[in-house]
């Protein structure tokens, strides 16, 4: 059999009853996560959302499934165009180790086809739970995928994951699966060199779409390469002699990577290589002796990951990529929040006074591993009072995650930026038992919103970096 063949038969053969009941907790919250993450990314700052918006509502699709907070229908690729760029256009879903945005693209897919087809809770859990793990080992199996340069994960492993996700839907048979694999080979890319710009969330929107459609062609009978991931393929196309095409099935779902290693969820709303650098700063801002207007210097010692150094970002979007951004803001103000990646608070003079301080020391002893990195931050003040703060392990990454409180807490704060009070507690209730849904349209109608939070209006491109 071909390596296509056997993944094709592992995506086939895993089911609900299979799925073991710490996925299924998960999964849970994964939903309730990306919904969250979605509605906010409606009111992204420089107005993603709204262009992102205004474009498909313009397209005039059929009205099969919901932009989420758009307040419209429209076809179910262009809704999972608009729903995945929403996703990922806060940088604030969640993440997984290998280094892969696993949501956005794969639970607007989801969400699309299980409003319009009518598919229950159930299905869309096992849909999602196929997906993640197709991703995960594709993303194994792709060793060139580097962080930050090159192909971005969405668009290239997140983009398969949706393959899947629609194979799962569908009840596409082998044929049909492969097919629809080697579909997707032809609409695999998105380049990293656009973090920092509205493209980069587009990247998750574009692998929604194309995979929902390879899907829904090959179910048709839409020809293509029956072994995308053979001789000449994915592996050998994008990765050359970087790839471990093994790793692709073995050990598929023995166990789950949804469970082990686990799920990262973000608590802030930027680059996840930024977070280390914002606890330290945050902790560091709530010692009594720390005083803003004293600083002289701020050092963040750092591992050779240069795609975060962005010293004097251009835009609020392009500072949730620069470490030297986000630790400055975190130092002034005590938090990091959707609202700090606005244009106003980038170009802030507080923040344009602050900014030129802070500095990275690249360390080459550091790990690049995301799991095994650290980073320290050392602010110097006036008087020779110096402050250092070392982070290891984060919040919110596999094995520390997120408690359920801080989960819904976060889940709270997003989806309240367009829904009322009484609409975002009935979503909540709702997401937290999606499996037990017959469907998915009380959960679409709630999330659908009135459309009036669709983001500012872009703001002018700023000199700088």
């Amino acid at each position: 059999m071909t390596l296509t063949g056997q993944l094709v038969e592992h995506v086939r053969a895993l089911d609900y009853d299979r799925i073991p009941q710490a996925a299924r907790e998960v999964a849970r919250h994964v939903f309730l996560d990306g919904v969250g993450v979605t509605l906010a990314g409606a009111t992204e700052p420089l107005g993603v959302g709204r262009l992102v918006t205004d474009y498909v509502r313009e397209l005039a699709g059929a009205p099969q499934a919901t932009v989420i907070g758009g307040g419209f229908r429209t076809s179910i690729t262009d809704a999972a165009f608009a729903n995945g760029t929403l996703a990922h256009a806060l940088d604030y879903d969640n993440t997984w180790y290998p280094m892969n945005h696993p949501t956005s693209p794969t639970l607007p897919a989801i969400l699309a086809i299980a409003e319009h087809y009518g598919h229950s809770g159930r299905d869309c859990l096992t849909a999602l739970v196929a997906a993640f793990e197709v991703q995960s080992r594709l993303r194994m199996a792709s060793t060139g995928l580097h962080t930050g340069r090159g192909y971005h994960k969405p668009g290239t492993t997140g983009l398969m994951g949706a393959v899947a996700a629609g194979v799962k839907l569908f009840g596409l048979d082998a044929t049909q699966a492969a097919m629809a694999f080697g579909i997707a080979g032809s609409r695999v890319g998105s380049l990293s060199l656009n973090t920092g710009t509205m493209t980069k969330s587009s990247h998750s929107g574009h692998a929604a779409r194309m995979g929902l459609e390879s899907a829904l062609l090959a179910g048709r009978g839409w020809t293509a390469t029956q072994d995308v991931f053979g001789p000449q393929g994915y592996f050998d196309t994008l990765l050359r002699d970087e790839q471990e095409p093994h790793l692709l099935v073995e050990g598929f779902a023995d166990p789950l990577r949804m469970v082990d290693p686990g799920v990262g969820f973000k608590k802030h709303p930027s680059n996840y290589f930024t977070h280390r650098p914002i606890d330290a700063a945050l902790a560091i801002r709530g010692r009594p002796e720390f005083d803003a207007s004293a600083v002289e210097s701020v050092v963040v010692t750092f591992p050779e990951l240069h795609y975060v150094d962005r010293p004097r970002p251009e835009t609020g979007l392009d500072g949730k990529f620069s470490v030297q951004y986000t630790t400055a803001v975190a130092l002034l103000d005590g938090r990091v929040t959707i609202d700090s990646f606005t244009n106003e608070r980038r170009f802030a003079a507080d923040v344009e006074a602050f900014l030129p301080k802070v500095t990275i020391r690249f360390d080459p002893s550091i790990p690049t591993e995301f799991l095994d990195l650290h980073v320290v931050v050392t602010v110097e003040q006036a008087g020779g009072v110096e402050l250092t703060e070392r982070v290891d392990q984060l919040t919110g990454m596999p094995g520390v995650p997120l408690t359920s409180a801080q989960l819904m807490e976060k889940f709270t704060a997003c989806a309240g930026r367009v829904l009322a009070a009484d609409a975002v507690g009935e979503l909540a209730g709702l997401l937290e038992r999606i499996d037990e849904l017959p469907g998915v349209s009380g959960v679409m109608d709630l999330a659908r919103g009135d459309g009036a939070a669709q983001g500012a209006a872009p703001a002018g491109r700023k000199a700088g970096r």
